[in-house]
């Protein structure tokens, strides 16, 4: 079984998502035996999430706080995230009571720690702060994770 953990841009233009989200698709169906890991925050996490679920593969959540859901998940984005949550095979909460930065660096650690590779829906801009989808690849490669870029072809960002 491979273990494939995801970072990722948040603000994904709308427009951009079927292609990132074919990407993935593609990505996963070269493995047979699939745990994807994801913080399911909107955008990037989530749609893997999904297409994880949809190829049949395990899902292990990792939600960064205690509050991470009443705090940080937008109304649009709450029913995506119940539902990938009850999807999913594992859920793991972090001991963290406050959805902030130590508390996404913790997760994005937690990811690394589980996974064989991470996958990075990522457009290759520098790093913004700790804890952000640059990051934790440098963080991946720093590891010795090997990291495979999902850059669709004429994906961008929201401006």
């Amino acid at each position: 079984m491979t273990t494939l953990a995801v970072t990722g841009h948040m603000d994904l233009a709308d427009e951009s998502v079927p292609a990132v989200r074919a990407a993935l698709r593609g990505l996963l169906a070269g493995y047979g035996d699939l745990t994807g890991v994801s913080c399911i925050a909107a955008g990037a996490d989530s749609l893997f999430a999904e297409e994880v679920t949809a190829v049949g593969g395990r899902l292990i959540v990792v939600i960064p706080s205690r509050d991470y859901r009443a705090r940080k998940v937008r109304p649009a984005h709450a029913p995506v995230f119940d539902r990938l949550v009850d999807a999913a095979a594992e859920v793991v909460t972090l001991p963290y009571e406050t959805a902030r930065r130590d508390a996404y660096e913790a997760a994005n650690a937690e990811l690394l720690k589980r996974a064989d590779r991470l996958v990075a829906v990522w457009d290759g801009s520098p790093p913004s702060g700790k804890g952000g989808t640059a990051d934790t690849v440098e963080l991946a490669r720093a590891a010795g994770v090997p990291v495979d870029v999902v850059w669709p072809d004429g994906a961008t960002r929201r401006a």
